[in-house]
């Protein structure tokens, strides 16, 4: 079977001001997720699921489902804040959605291949699909490992002009496989180097070369039950801040890795990746789309 394609189009886009995953920015008003699903269909990947939350499900299968769903097998799955282990309650003023490894988790009943996860307002590019898919494509559908893969992008290749940004810094071994990911803040670039930092006051300097995680995963059904225990850990560790805690693919992974438990193959790529942070990038992104059709790369009308 071909690998699934699973899309997290839940949050709420509180930098941006508004819900990213709908923005249009394509000529024919295609958003990230048409472009990515596209590239996806190019080089082999067959069925889509989309993470959405309950607010934007009927916007965003109108506006972006019902041109996909003509073109492959589209399924929908809600994350919901609901979604908790037997004897866990929704805490009281709890609105934030759980996190980007819950909304993998909330996928564990309708995938059943080998499959990629990608943020939808994020751009990956073509070659970032193929070498997922070529992954994934050789992993046995009866695979019981907890086997994982990670595009990489140059640090350099995915700053914003218009603020700092969050980066996901990984660190390999001399095979390509991933040792440790670290999350740093306020990453933005200052004269000709790229700096970072916790507070805004003391910075550190970061090559701009390092490989960083954009949030495309590649996974086997096997990651569900470490997702699900993982999980219980989670809730158990952050009852003091619970209202606010997320529970994220990079820390999971990372703490998988760290105690042995899966292997995370790192492919780097030169791929040009952009994305919407800010309400500014939105123009430079449709800038950049226009680029791409006027190279071939993509036809004006993406579905016709």
């Amino acid at each position: 079977m071909k690998p699934t394609l699973v899309i997290m189009a839940a949050g709420v886009g509180s930098r941006y001001g508004g819900p990213k995953q709908l923005e249009p920015l394509g000529p024919g008003g295609e958003t990230f997720s048409d472009y990515s699903v596209y590239d996806a269909l190019k080089v082999g990947f067959g069925k889509v699921i989309f993470i959405l939350s309950r607010e934007i499900e009927a916007a965003f299968r109108n506006q972006v489902g019902k041109r996909i769903e003509k073109h492959c097998e589209v399924m929908y799955v809600i994350q919901r804040l609901e979604d908790l282990p037997p004897g866990f309650a929704v805490p009281p003023n709890r609105k934030k959605p759980w996190g980007t490894a819950h909304a993998v988790l909330c996928c564990r009943s309708v995938v059943d291949t080998p499959f990629a996860v990608i943020n939808a307002d994020d751009f990956y590019g073509r070659e970032a699909f193929r070498l997922m898919a070529n992954c994934l494509s050789h992993i046995s559908e009866a695979s019981e490992s907890v086997e994982g893969y990670l595009v990489a992008y140059k640090l350099e290749k995915t700053l914003s002009k218009h603020g700092p940004v969050t980066r996901a810094l990984c660190q390999v071994d001399e095979r390509g496989y991933l040792l440790h990911i670290q999350e740093l803040h306020k990453v933005q670039r200052v004269g000709e180097t790229v700096r970072a930092s916790e507070n805004g006051k003391h910075w550190i300097e970061v090559p701009a070369d390092s490989l960083v995680s954009m949030n495309m995963w590649g996974f086997t059904p096997a990651i569900f039950p470490e997702l699900e225990a993982m999980f219980l850990r989670f809730l158990d560790e952050h009852k003091r801040d619970i209202q606010t805690a997320e529970f994220l693919l990079p820390d999971v992974v990372g703490d998988l890795v760290k105690a042995g438990r899966m292997k995370v193959k790192v492919l780097p790529t030169a791929e040009r990746w952009f994305g919407l942070t800010y309400r500014e990038d939105k123009e430079e992104a449709k800038a950049i789309i226009e680029e791409l059709i006027q190279q071939g790369l993509y036809p004006k009308r993406l579905w016709d």
